[in-house]
């Protein structure tokens, strides 16, 4: 009952005008950058991080979170028109929406994929609902000897997850370790990888490394890419609307997408790509139509999509009851909290509860939002893939420089962001991810204050972590996922 009463007083909230317009804005947003190919949702959210200082925390993250979901939507549309997936969690969607289209059928791969993705959001929302506090009153157990366990095991499994090599998420990871450890220590007051820049006394701001990293790295990168290939576009032909038929073989793939990708969203798995192409095993394998796959089969767009969506309410299931990132964007996500001073994780829900389950509320309201958005809306959406790519790069480039500068009015902190960009450049150009960095520079100095906190209360003995058996069995896990894959091609060997 008391999640109940919480999620009335979250819509009490959400339902205000102001936080409706911030939500539409989000979900609008999140669609129009699912639609073009390689700009998303992680992109979006950080070139708006340093505008939206001055917004009501509870507005800007409730247009984030829009962001996030209404591009898993948004990405279907490339995907099926133009078998160019706008987020590579619609890779998948591609392989048949696109052959649906070919066929004379967009409308309704357009059409089950807007109902899946509606009802996967909408059943992972009220799963999210129900689990977040389960989750938080395990958590709220934790003493600082747990937390760091649990850091160190988040630190290793997205790393080696979201860089695909161990040794390069590891490696991107420490890089976001030591741009943490810039500034002042909070302890002993000395200065720690200033190297006598007076500029960097208050440590390097986390706005300006995301947007560097995200927005003007990504754009280098795409930049950089050849665009030389000639994009052909299937027209819509048809009605959107689906048939007695297409209702019937879609809302099996809806319900199996939905249990597939929520719980995957949940760990780090690398993010939807993994539930997706399960979604569509599974449904090749459960198909009355096999033979359709490969030619346009609706259950290989309903089933995938499904599983899309509900793994970005699984991310953020984890992210606000832990207060850990298990994808890119999750961890763009913890940059806009601790913007606002917020810690996502179980104190989250007791400190700045109004805030949390107006946030949830508002997933409600922006599945219902993007349903209606996305079905009689496709052809402006279509439009936007005319937008010219010189001049949209050139145009996220001034906005995430004015962004910037906007923030401290320092030159400096342009210097940086270019420097940052073209880290995140090199970085993308050799296959090394960019999401542990972001994860390593606001966690690590998390890490180390419950590090400082546990040794103190042992007296500085570091048997502390083994002598609690949560933390032992955490530090345990985080040890077999380092070795296991070595030990594993050891034994293949013999």
């Amino acid at each position: 009952m008391d999640v109940l009463n919480s999620l009335a007083q979250g819509f009490s909230l959400a339902l205000t005008m102001q936080n409706l317009l911030w939500c539409f804005v989000g979900v609008t947003l999140g669609t129009a950058v699912g639609v073009l190919p390689g700009i998303g949702p992680a992109v979006t959210v950080a070139l708006l991080l340093p505008v939206t200082t001055k917004i009501d925390p509870s507005g800007a993250l409730i247009m984030f979170a829009g962001i996030y979901y209404g591009a898993m939507y948004g990405g279907s549309t490339t995907s099926i028109l133009l078998n160019t997936p706008g987020e590579s969690a619609t890779i998948v969607t591609a392989m048949e929406g696109n052959q649906m289209a070919k066929r004379g059928r967009a409308g309704a791969a357009l059409g089950t994929s807007a109902i899946g993705s509606f009802v996967a959001g909408t059943l992972t929302v009220v799963a999210l609902t129900f689990v977040s506090p389960l989750v938080v009153d395990i958590a709220i157990q934790f003493g600082p000897p747990e937390f760091f366990a649990l850091m160190v095991l988040a630190f290793t499994t997205v790393s080696a997850v979201l860089g695909g090599s161990a040794l390069r998420g590891l490696t991107a990871l420490f890089i976001g370790l030591a741009i943490g450890l810039v500034g002042i220590d909070s302890q002993s007051g000395t200065a720690r990888f200033a190297f006598d820049v007076p500029q960097l006394l208050d440590g390097i701001e986390v706005v300006t490394v995301a947007v560097g990293l995200f927005a003007v790295g990504e754009t280098l990168w795409a930049a950089s890419k050849d665009y030389k290939t000639v994009e052909t576009m299937n027209a819509m032909r048809g009605s959107i609307w689906m048939t007695a038929e297409d209702w019937k073989r879609s809302w099996g793939p809806w319900l199996r997408g939905t249990a597939i990708g929520f719980p995957f969203g949940t760990m780090p798995a690398g993010g939807a790509e993994i539930p997706t192409f399960l979604s569509y095993a599974i449904e090749k394998k459960l198909s009355k139509h096999p033979e359709e796959f490969g030619h346009g089969a609706i259950e290989g767009v309903a089933g995938p999509e499904a599983a899309n969506n509900a793994s970005s309410t699984g991310t953020m299931t984890t992210l606000l009851a832990l207060g850990l990132p298990t994808s890119a964007t999750a961890a763009i996500l913890l940059a806009a909290f601790q913007q606002y001073g917020l810690q996502p994780g179980p104190l989250l829900f007791v400190n700045s509860a109004d805030l949390v389950w107006a946030l949830i509320a508002s997933m409600y309201i922006g599945n219902v939002m993007l349903l209606v958005l996305n079905l009689p809306l496709v052809g402006i959406w279509v439009k936007l893939l005319k937008i010219p790519k010189p001049m949209l790069y050139a145009g996220i480039l001034i906005f995430a420089t004015l962004g910037v500068f906007g923030m401290r009015q320092s030159a400096f902190d342009i210097f940086l962001l270019y420097a940052i960009g073209v880290l995140g450049f090199v970085m993308r150009r050799y296959d090394f991810p960019t999401a542990p960095v972001i994860i390593g520079m606001i966690l690590g100095p998390l890490a180390e204050a419950q590090l400082r906190r546990s040794l103190s209360i042992s007296q500085g003995d570091w048997m502390i972590f083994l002598q609690k058996p949560l933390s032992a069995s955490l530090l345990a896990i985080t040890a077999a996922m380092l070795i296991g894959p070595w030990a594993w091609k050891k034994i293949k060997k013999a």
